[in-house]
């Protein structure tokens, strides 16, 4: 997983804050330019960290994952590990606690078994 710094983690940033939306409000967002959000979209949907969602196929409606906001919890650490993708992906990423709850669980919308 090769991420540019900081164009795609303010994406997913902004996808987590706005919610569900496309490529032109998120340029605004964070002020870049519709033809780098453009290209950069297709690669993080192919690393599972936003989706592209409907109704239709080109609809250019992103959301993010919730392996992108693992991502987002661990970015401090994308240049000071061999594998990212592993980190954010691995069965040790859960296992960080914050206040007795799992941060990364959280993050990627893992229930809590208490709720079951």
């Amino acid at each position: 997983m090769r991420l540019r710094q900081p164009t795609d983690f303010q994406i997913l940033k902004a996808l987590e804050e706005t919610g569900r939306n496309v490529a032109p409000n998120l340029a605004t967002h964070i002020d870049k330019s519709r033809k780098n959000i453009n290209t950069r979209l297709p690669i993080l949907e192919d690393y599972d960290l936003v989706d592209k969602i409907g109704p239709a196929e080109r609809s250019g409606v992103y959301e993010i994952t919730s392996l992108g906001k693992a991502a987002l919890v661990y970015q401090d650490q994308y240049d000071k590990v061999d594998n990212f993708e592993e980190l954010i992906e691995g069965p040790s990423a859960g296992t960080v606690e914050s206040a007795g709850t799992s941060v990364t669980g959280f993050a990627r919308g893992d229930e809590d078994k208490d709720d079951e």
